[in-house]
């Protein structure tokens, strides 16, 4: 198995990045969802502190994952049908990223707005309060959410339309 990526296929380093940020996400996303649903008390608060440790650290891997981008070739698709595939492909992963980072800058906003302390490395920090911003970026990391679901379903939708109707197995690339 290679470190890096070739033409061909990826290496361990990308395959762990979509990995690790593909099983957060499954974690955080069910973990918003119960959060919504819950009395304010000591079960939220706990709830709460490991869905923003969650998505303070599948924001920076997706920095990571950014930076790794521009220094690794990413492999090439293997277009199927219609030459349409890969703008779709590009665009999802374009918008995957931009809407991980709308989560979680909003979800940091609606925090610190809230008046609320927010923990990012050894630091806390603190802003001052505006209770009707907040409810603005609660409302934006809602949708953003809603969104990424959309993209992740699209994602996976795609790689059984490849193995299904294009018998190709894209997601061997990725494994």
């Amino acid at each position: 198995m290679r470190i890096f990526n070739t033409i061909s296929e990826y290496g361990i380093i990308s395959k762990s990045f979509h990995w690790i940020t593909a099983i957060l996400l499954f974690l955080q996303i069910p973990a918003g969802f119960y959060l919504v649903g819950l009395d304010f008390g000591e079960t939220r608060i706990t709830v709460e502190n490991y869905h923003v440790i969650g998505g303070i650290l599948i924001f920076y891997i997706t920095i990571l994952r950014l930076i790794y981008k521009i220094f690794n070739p990413t492999p090439s698709l293997n277009i199927s049908l219609f030459p349409g595939q890969k703008l779709i492909a590009k665009l999802n992963h374009i918008f995957l990223y931009l809407t991980i980072f709308t989560i979680t800058i909003s979800g940091a906003l609606k925090k610190l707005l809230g008046g609320e302390k927010l923990n990012i490395f050894i630091s806390k920090i603190k802003i001052k309060s505006n209770f009707e911003l907040a409810e603005i970026f609660y409302e934006v990391h809602i949708f953003a959410n809603y969104t990424l679901i959309a993209l992740i379903s699209l994602h996976i939708f795609a790689v059984i339309i490849h193995k299904i109707v294009f018998k190709e197995n894209i997601l061997k690339k990725i494994t």
